[in-house]
């Protein structure tokens, strides 16, 4: 698996998960949606993604995004 699919599935199933504990938990949890989706945002105009630094240090590949 290359970087961009890590960090595209991660920041899916962070999604999923703060989706899933709004419902049965607090709907303050969507918060951590709003701040996955503003890091994606800030990622795709500066390139700066915390994320795929963490999956480069783990060992995954590059890809084409995150280099």
């Amino acid at each position: 698996m290359n970087i961009d699919r890590a960090v595209l599935a991660f920041a899916g199933i962070m999604v999923l998960v703060s989706v899933a504990l709004a419902h049965f938990v607090s709907p303050w949890w969507l918060l951590l949606t709003a701040f996955a989706g503003l890091n994606m945002l800030q990622a795709s105009f500066t390139g700066f993604c915390p994320a795929a630094m963490i999956f480069k240090a783990l060992g995954c590949r590059a890809g084409e995004a995150f280099r």
